[in-house]
């Protein structure tokens, strides 16, 4: 009996991730039509309205110039940039004066100064955009995204009547270097397809990479102190929405984030962060999450193998490839970094999910940014402030 009820759950959980990559696969496929004649169909053919893209700002990164270069190249007849900048001392400073004066028309803006609303120093950092954007449309859009000149249209074609807020997760591209690869293995075929997946079927949830909002959504709830709510302003958007009842709405395809070098250390800070926060707002998911990668259901394969006399090894072998395997063909198809050693990347992605997953539920305390940061005292943090 036991190896029966085996069977069926590594039958279960492969069967659930072949139809999330196959639903990504659809989701996030490269569409030959062009964009323009999906934007008479939303209704937005003629209708180009101005939009506010807040950019929050802290240090200097590799790719810095070309990210932040690539938002004064949009297709889009009407819209503003405001550079958000805490501290007047910070490096990313001289090349934000550079671009903007660059700009003869004057599209950008830099503001500087700090809004502590929240134990969330992004947060802080866009409130001044935030309250001087001037459109009713606003994006919030982190300095390491590459804008696509059709960046603004690709968010606005997604709304609807019943949608508030349109997001895109980053895609991890140009990686130099293991630690890079196996990022990509983090945030294309796992997250964004979760996320793509999650989207389809009517669930979508913010991430804040790319967020464009509509602004009296906001501005109803309270403006910016809303998003304090939750240590991640991405789920407290995702709540904030929902609240409204309206929902979150994915791009087509993600936008790009490039990687250059990654530290294999860097990465697992990064998703042991991410994996923290995501426990703080969503702990019912976050539990399902163990399942979500290749290592239960091999190791389950192997153990239902043996009940029935077969060679464990070859069980989980062939339970692996057919994990690893269609995800790779997945990430080529979609034009995604993928090559003959990404099954090699995902099983190691997939081998260090358990220790992030425990490690998410175990741990409290982060550092983002160079700033010490905790999911335990948010909450009381940020009712200390409205109080």
């Amino acid at each position: 009996m036991t190896g029966y009820i085996a069977v069926a759950f590594c039958a279960a959980v492969t069967f659930l991730n072949l139809f999330s990559l196959a639903v990504t696969a659809w989701r996030c496929r490269v569409r030959p039509e062009p964009l323009a004649g999906r934007m008479k169909a939303s209704g937005l053919e003629n209708h180009a309205p101005p939009v506010s893209i807040v950019r929050p700002l802290c240090g200097l990164e590799t790719f810095s110039e070309q990210t932040l270069r690539s938002t004064f190249e949009l297709d889009h007849p009407d819209y503003e940039v405001l550079f958000c900048v805490q501290n007047k001392t910070d490096p990313i400073i001289p090349l934000v004066e550079k671009l903007l004066a660059e700009q003869p028309e004057g599209r950008g803006r830099l503001l500087v100064g700090d809004d502590p609303i929240s134990p969330n120093p992004k947060l802080n950092n866009c409130v001044k955009g935030w309250q001087a954007a001037r459109h009713p449309w606003v994006v919030l859009a982190d300095s390491n995204v590459l804008a696509p000149r059709d960046y603004l249209q690709k968010m606005l074609v997604r709304f609807r009547p019943d949608v508030g807020l349109v997001c895109s997760p980053p895609l991890g591209m140009a990686p130099e270097g293991a630690g890079a690869h196996l990022e990509c293995a983090f945030l294309n075929s796992y997250q964004a397809r979760w996320q793509f997946t999650s989207d389809a079927l009517g669930m979508g949830y913010a991430q804040g990479k790319s967020m464009m909002w509509r602004r009296e959504i906001v501005d109803r709830a309270g403006g910016m102190a809303a998003l304090a709510s939750e240590i991640a302003e991405d789920a407290a958007s995702t709540k904030l929405v929902r609240g409204a009842g309206m929902k979150v709405a994915l791009v087509d395809r993600p936008f790009d984030q490039p990687l250059g070098k990654r530290s294999l250390l860097a990465v697992y800070r990064r998703q042991t962060r991410w994996a923290r926060l995501r426990r703080a707002s969503f702990s019912h998911l976050y539990a399902l999450e163990i399942f979500s990668t290749s290592v239960p259901a091999i190791l389950i394969g192997a153990f239902a193998a043996r009940e029935f006399g077969f060679s464990p090894w070859i069980a989980a072998a062939v339970v692996a490839a057919l994990w690893l395997l269609p995800e790779t063909f997945v990430n080529r198809r979609l034009l995604w970094p993928a090559t003959w050693r990404s099954p090699i990347a995902f099983l190691m992605r997939d081998l260090l999910f358990p220790i992030i997953w425990i490690d998410g539920w175990l741990g409290d305390d982060f550092e983002w940014m160079g700033n010490s940061m905790t999911v335990r005292e948010a909450a009381d943090k940020t009712l200390d402030r409205a109080a």
